[in-house]
């Protein structure tokens, strides 16, 4: 099996955000969907070592933030690379929280959805969260960023726990 074949599949960059006790998070994503239009319904894979996986299936929402393509790799590699049981992801970043309780990030989104778990599938290393659409809005005009924007033109890379991560 050639496993850069999986790099040809179109992919998003995006912040999925969750919360617990007063506390929130969030990660970056790349396997985010639409699934049905009528009842609004989208889809999010998050790996199950990660914080925001625990805040998900604890407040049964979460919410998608669009990243522009000018996002910043300095705020890429917060959700991205960083922890949330060692850092506060969200000092220092524009957001509202909305409310369900889920953060909405305001900087470098150019659309954002609030959404209600109706269902969840485990998958091995990820669940994947099916979340109805309670509130979507668009915040910018812009270009959303790709996956492949993302490793072509900013030079990002894949953090290990991402569903599209081939190790070398």
């Amino acid at each position: 099996m050639d496993a850069k074949a999986f790099n040809r599949i179109s992919y998003g960059m995006y912040v999925v955000s969750s919360f617990r006790d007063g506390k929130l998070n969030g990660q970056i994503a790349n396997t985010v969907f639409q699934v049905t239009a009528q009842p609004p319904l989208m889809a999010v894979s998050i790996n199950c070592q990660n914080l925001t996986n625990e805040f998900i299936k604890s407040s049964k929402k979460f919410s998608i933030s669009v990243l522009a393509e000018e996002t910043p790799l300095t705020m890429i590699g917060t959700f991205g690379f960083k922890c949330g049981r060692q850092v506060d992801k969200f000092s220092g970043i524009k957001y509202q929280i909305c409310s369900s309780g889920n953060p909405k990030i305001l900087e470098d989104s150019l659309a954002h959805f609030d959404l209600e778990v109706v269902q969840s599938v485990e998958l091995g290393t990820h669940t994947l969260f099916i979340g109805k659409v309670v509130e979507a809005e668009v915040l910018a005009e812009g270009r959303p960023m790709t996956y492949e924007y993302y490793h072509r033109i900013k030079g990002g890379k894949t953090q290990q726990n991402a569903p599209t991560y081939i190790a070398k």
